[in-house]
């Protein structure tokens, strides 16, 4: 398996991915144009992929940047090859681009999924406790 940043033409392997461990959603709205303007504005993308089957993309892990902090989010290892080791390589990857841009990271992490919590805590990052995370999708049917 090999890492290296997102290139142009990555993004179907990427959503077919997304869609496999269910980052992915049309909700979302998470398109090629909006990893590419978020590589525009500081972050970045990193693909795990596997070269003895035709370079699919197995894993992903997407870092933006808001000017203050860093958000890791889209972290996610193909399910057919999860529990090899293949997602802590993947975040170490990932640390190391956040400790290079020297900004706090944060991310989200649905409090079921035992094995991600156990990745991220064992990698240093630290429950913040007593937040619950609110979100407007459809910007359209805000009321000003």
């Amino acid at each position: 398996m090999t890492i290296r940043p997102y290139r142009r033409g990555d993004f179907a392997g990427i959503m077919s991915l997304w869609t496999a461990t269910g980052l992915g959603r049309p909700e979302r709205g998470d398109d090629e144009t909006t990893v590419e303007r978020s590589l525009e504005m500081g972050g970045q993308m990193l693909v795990m992929y596997d070269e003895s089957v035709n370079d699919r993309i197995i894993g992903s892990s997407w870092t933006t940047f808001d000017g203050r902090r860093l958000h890791l989010h889209h972290f996610g290892i193909d399910p057919l090859h999860q529990g090899k080791g293949l997602a802590k390589e993947l975040l170490r990857e990932a640390l190391r681009f956040v400790k290079e841009k020297g900004y706090q990271v944060k991310l989200e992490v649905h409090r079921s999924n035992r094995a991600a919590i156990d990745l991220y805590a064992g990698a240093g990052f630290e429950y913040l406790g007593d937040y619950d995370i609110y979100i407007i999708r459809d910007v359209q049917n805000i009321e000003v």
